[in-house]
């Protein structure tokens, strides 16, 4: 159940003649009142004999009591409280006892004799109610709704328990702020699937991705297309900036800025800034742009290291981690192929939520993370097949598992909706995964059933004498003639499949992988340095050289086979 408290407004009788009215798409069915501060407010939609103008009299009566100069410029408290998709219906009496529950606990009525506002619930839809008060109190002071917003999200969480709704995770103040509902109006007449507020922060958030400072921060947000005002100080200092979207304009046809701060709390200049503060500058100086497989190849690395920092780092240091692992996120769905591009871009949505905690991250220790978000970045997009594609789903894999151990982080913090977000993501990285991985395990499956027998038994030998206590699953898995293929691949070139078996499955995330053996695929390929896709001339080359050391290798791997070699696509 959410309280979606709004801004205060100035005009009862427009309120309520939105609330009584079709609604702008005919969405409102059968207003009417569920509840009232005394119980007997007239009721224009059930009652005929009455008019809004009548409720609106009743309820501004304590402001218009009031001396002009005395009375609040906004006086109109207005909030919505909407139920969970799946939720059942509630009757009007639940709906009216959640109204009476909310104008208590924000200080809009508190009731126990004390003073409060008049106030009325209107119901035009199924699953939310809409409260409206005058801030006057019947003695004419104001109400103390100091914080009403978390104080009505406080009493949501005890009414969902009690009537049996869906329990909404408690936040603790470090979510981006909500659009409004005049926001989401907006969008939905101009088509848009999101509104300015949530396409703003995105891009912003992909411009900050790996950025070194001010300059390549501002660049990026022009590329993206965003018109950009920045706050100067009389000394030349910049101070901050805000940001709009070309085509979203107010009336009166002029740019709706957002602050950064506005957006989302690390969006502020001066949080971004924190980011690059601590950057060592890079010796020797950067080269050119990495191929997009080398950068995934790279974060790859830097992910698993960040693995082990979640788990066993400081909190501080394990908090900058998990923000430079939103970036690593915003940068991959950024250049990502189009076949795994949405299923990124909704993790990345997702996993915003979880980047942030009161925990103050302890930057410069996630320098690798956000070297790792800017060689992507500035290696561009990636092709979806060959060694692009291998290594971008190298990269998921290696992403997913850093995202549940941050889940399961915050969980131990007790920050609940950060762990449900990043959940929410990784669900998105495991979809995202199964797609980017299906091409080149196909392959590697392909030369993993050609193998010859006494390589393949000597590979599962290795298995079982590296991982005993999951070698029996990884054997009857489908997946196990892709790592066959790959440990024979390592031991080409001159690695102990036994050592490398040994060092991945020390990893602690093997626990939660739906396939133990796609896993070891993407590890052992990257701890022996091979190429995340095709089976290259190299490796046949040094199995022929190895010919003596290893006797059958180079027949194992193909050449002996009645398929022949397997050609590089």
């Amino acid at each position: 159940m959410i309280p979606s408290i709004n801004p205060p407004g100035d005009r009862t009788i427009g309120l309520l003649a939105y609330l009584y009215g079709p609604g702008r798409r005919e969405e409102h069915v059968d207003p009417h009142l569920v509840a009232s501060f005394d119980g007997m407010a007239p009721d224009p939609g059930r009652d005929p004999n009455t008019t809004l103008k009548a409720l609106q009299q009743l309820l501004d009566q304590p402001v218009q009591a009031l001396p002009e100069h005395a009375r609040p410029a906004k006086h109109v408290w207005h909030t919505s409280v909407r139920t969970a998709p799946g939720d059942r219906m509630l009757s009007d009496e639940e709906w009216a006892e959640v109204a009476r529950r909310i104008v208590a606990a924000t200080g809009i009525d508190p009731g126990d004799g004390q003073s409060g506002c008049r106030w009325a619930a209107v119901r035009h839809a199924d699953d939310h109610i809409h409260i409206v008060a005058t801030l006057v109190c019947e003695d004419g002071t104001r109400p103390d709704d100091f914080r009403s917003g978390k104080r009505a999200q406080a009493e949501a969480r005890l009414i969902e328990k009690e009537l049996g709704l869906h329990q909404v995770a408690p936040g603790d103040g470090t979510a981006a702020q909500r659009p409004t509902s005049a926001e989401r109006h907006k969008a939905e007449r101009q088509g848009r699937e999101r509104t300015a507020r949530e396409e703003l922060r995105e891009t912003v958030r992909r411009a900050v991705a790996g950025a070194t400072g001010d300059e390549e921060f501002f660049d990026r947000l022009a590329a993206a297309g965003l018109l950009v005002k920045k706050r100067v100080a009389p000394s030349g200092d910049l101070l901050g900036y805000k940001v709009a979207l070309p085509d979203d304009r107010n009336k009166d046809g002029e740019p709706v800025y957002y602050p950064g701060a506005r957006l989302a709390p690390d969006l502020s200049l001066p949080r971004i800034r924190e980011r690059w503060s601590m950057d060592r500058p890079e010796s020797p100086p950067a080269p050119g742009p990495m191929a997009p497989s080398a950068a995934r190849r790279h974060a790859a690395a830097a992910l698993s290291d960040a693995v082990l920092v979640v788990h066993n780092g400081e909190d501080a240091v394990a908090a900058a981690h998990i923000s430079a692992a939103g970036e690593v996120l915003d940068a991959l769905a950024k250049t990502s192929a189009a076949h795994t591009r949405h299923q990124l871009r909704e993790a990345a949505e997702a996993f915003e939520r979880a980047s942030r905690s009161h925990i103050r991250a302890a930057r410069g220790h996630d320098q690798a993370l956000r070297q790792a978000a800017r060689e992507l970045v500035r290696g561009g997009p990636a092709l979806g097949r060959g060694e692009d594609g291998a290594a971008t789903a190298m990269a998921i894999d290696m992403l997913f598992f850093l995202i549940t151990a941050v889940a399961h982080w915050h969980a131990r913090k007790g920050h609940a909706q950060q762990a449900e977000a990043a959940h929410r993501a990784a669900e998105h990285l495991r979809g995202a995964y199964r797609v980017a991985a299906e091409q080149p395990l196909a392959v590697l499956h392909q030369r993993g059933r050609n193998l010859a027998r006494p390589l393949l038994e000597r590979q599962a030998d290795a298995v079982r004498a590296a991982m005993p206590e999951l070698a029996e699953q990884v054997l009857a898995e489908p997946g196990w003639p892709s790592l066959a293929a790959t440990l024979a691949d390592a031991e080409a070139v001159g690695h102990i499949s036994t050592d490398l078996l040994a060092r991945v499955a020390g990893r602690r995330e093997l626990g939660t992988a739906e396939s133990v053996s796609d896993v070891l695929v993407w590890r052992v390929r990257r701890m022996a340095d091979l190429p995340a896709d095709s089976y290259p001339e190299y490796v046949a080359a040094a199995s022929l050289q190895r010919d003596s050391a290893v006797p059958g290798t180079a027949d194992a791997l193909g050449a002996g086979t009645t398929n022949g070699p397997v050609r590089r696509r």
